[in-house]
């Protein structure tokens, strides 16, 4: 990765790599190990059952047939890539180190473009260690009618996975990307640095969702920037429901073009201790440009959860909207909501929000108790219906999994 384009990447890492980050409590990083690159590649059937299951707990289909293509990596080894002969010559899909030995213009054209190498600390240590990641195009005008599906796992405990991934959606394209991270049943500790840079141009459609399953210590910090151009739709999707130490995490979809338009879309639970810091930023640029941020959180135990939006109009006659919610069902838990509306010379713009915090109603969780139904399953009833999840606009299937994962983690916490 540190090809001689690449210096003033590195120079400005340099600079921030004791800068900590705007949000979220600060990581040492001296801690984590970095692993080698050692797993070989093998079929995901091939996977022992305990590891298939952490792959489906992420939206990972096991046999394919439903899926387009399919990418594992496990730490920061490449071990599974593979494109259904269906859709050949439609998309590509290999590693980042691979894509660049192909095609050496990503240096210029993508990799840290987007994100700030020099953003924060985190930033500044991927950018100067070697990564692996995907790198994903959909072709010009195809249409691709199946899920691309990846899964990112992290094998050994205090290891820091450092991910680098780039997808670019061409002209007219349209695609549906399940991205999943999650960790061997041995981990315990651990740092997850995922870098994400994606390009959407004219008229092309991403939705893009990203499950995560981490373990109680474990540590993420994603980065994410998106340009959406003339007339593309993005749609984000987040979804956890599993503890974790740490994560924090604030998407930036840029805008650009004329008529472009994205929605972030979020699910969260927070359980046991965990410090959860989740935001979606949206800037207006393109004339006609439209934004959506949805948010459901719930927090229960000792958890603690931060709920950012924050929509900015750069232009007139754009229009935005920020609905957030969440359900506080522990004294002991703590949960803030964070919207924030800017327009910056755009009189003209049209920027609304939404923003509640309060407990699950007592009549509500008496009225279905009138109806037969234990208290437990009362709220078990209420929560589930809470955390829609088909404000995700999701296959049929995906979405019938992840309400299953939302039920049996709402049903485990009770």
């Amino acid at each position: 990765m540190k090809n001689p384009s690449q210096k003033n990447v590195i120079e400005r890492a340099k600079t921030a790599l004791e800068k900590k980050a705007t949000y979220a409590s600060d990581i040492d990083l001296s801690i984590f190990n970095f692993p080698e690159y050692s797993e070989e590649e093998q079929n995901i059937e091939d996977f022992p059952p305990e590891i298939q299951n952490i792959f489906r707990a992420t939206g990972m289909e096991i046999d394919e047939k439903k899926r387009s293509a399919s990418f594992i990596m496990v730490n920061h080894s490449i071990v599974y890539e593979k494109i259904n002969q269906t859709f050949n010559g439609q998309l590509e899909i290999m590693g980042i180190s691979d894509a660049i030995k192909k095609y050496p213009e990503i240096l210029e054209k993508y990799l840290w473009k987007l994100i700030s190498p020099d953003k924060d600390k985190y930033t500044a240590w991927a950018a100067l260690h070697e990564c692996e990641g995907y790198f994903i195009r959909v072709f010009k005008d195809q249409k691709i009618s199946r899920p691309i599906q990846s899964c990112l796992l992290t094998k050994d405990n205090l290891a820091v996975q450092n991910v680098h991934n780039i997808i670019v959606m061409e002209e007219g394209s349209s695609a549906h990307i399940i991205s999943g991270c999650t960790v061997h049943p041995n981990v315990k500790e651990g740092l997850h640095l995922g870098m994400t840079e994606m390009y959407l141009g004219e008229d092309s459609n991403l939705t893009f969702t990203m499950i995560h399953n981490w373990a109680d210590e474990f540590a993420v910090r994603p980065r994410t920037v998106v340009d959406v151009g003339k007339s593309a739709r993005f749609i984000n999707n987040y979804v956890l429901t599993k503890p974790a130490k740490s994560i924090q995490s604030y998407p930036s979809i840029l805008l650009s073009g004329d008529n472009s338009n994205a929605s972030s879309n979020s699910i969260i639970y927070g359980l046991g201790d965990s410090e959860i810091d989740i935001g979606t930023y949206i800037e207006l640029i393109g004339k006609d440009s439209k934004g959506e941020i949805i948010s459901r959180s719930v927090a229960k135990d000792n958890s603690v959860v931060n709920a950012r939006g924050h929509l900015h109009a750069r232009t007139n006659n754009s229009f935005a909207h920020l609905d957030c919610r969440g359900i506080l069902m522990s004294d002991d838990a703590t949960m803030y909501s964070v919207p924030e509306l800017t327009a910056t010379k755009a009189p003209k713009a049209r920027l609304s929000h939404e923003a509640a915090i309060g407990p699950i109603a007592d009549e509500e969780i008496e009225y279905l108790m009138s109806r037969g139904l234990t208290k437990d399953k009362a709220i078990s009833m209420i929560t589930n219906g809470f955390l829609d999840v088909k404000l995700l606009e999701l296959p049929e299937q995906l979405e019938s999994y992840i309400k299953k994962m939302i039920e049996a983690t709402t049903e485990e916490s009770l």
